[in-house]
């Protein structure tokens, strides 16, 4: 990344640095992209150097805190990679925020844990597999957290029925309503 750091905040050109280190640790190859967008830092990585890239920046980098981690689905905008796994880290140590994104394709959704290295993943990873049907390998209690057991489906993936009712299948079309 070919940023000037005498126009960018301090903290974003450190966390630039970070970003920097992490690429010559996975090799290239791993990360896809990095993006600056309203002083904030994203790293796009590849799934398979996911679990490798979290445990360097909680050992080496210091970003002791998972933040967040959630999931997003592109369909109307985009056909593949249909969703981007992301998860926010802080440094306490440093004073940095860093967002790492993992893309993912709808025929093979799933990401591997990161529960052993940040326990707080836990619940947002099972948010994940109940919201977005996307699979957590390796996840130490992978079950629906915020639907009952028996749901069908995934209620934040865009194909989604907008008018589903508990007792209807899924595949039923739109019930369209007089007054709109």
């Amino acid at each position: 990344m070919s940023l000037e750091t005498e126009q960018i905040p301090t903290e974003i050109a450190r966390t630039i640095q970070t970003v920097e280190r992490l690429k010559n640790q996975l090799g290239q190859w791993a990360v896809e992209e990095v993006k600056v967008h309203n002083n904030e830092v994203t790293v796009v990585v590849k799934r398979d150097s996911l679990t490798e890239a979290m445990r360097y920046l909680r050992d080496e980098e210091k970003f002791e805190m998972l933040v967040d981690a959630t999931a997003v689905d592109y369909l109307p905008l985009q056909d593949e990679p249909r969703f981007d796994v992301v998860y926010h880290l802080l440094s306490l140590t440093h004073r940095l925020r860093l967002r790492i994104k993992v893309r993912i394709r709808s025929d093979d959704a799933w990401v591997p844990t990161v529960c052993h290295i940040y326990p707080s993943a836990n619940p947002y990873e099972r948010e994940i597999w109940d919201m977005f049907g996307i699979k957590i390998e390796g996840h130490p209690n992978l079950k629906r957290i915020l639907t009952y057991d028996e749901f069908p489906g995934h209620p934040l993936r865009k194909d989604f029925p907008l008018f589903w009712q508990p007792g209807q299948p899924l595949d039923k079309p739109e019930k369209q309503f007089e007054e709109w």
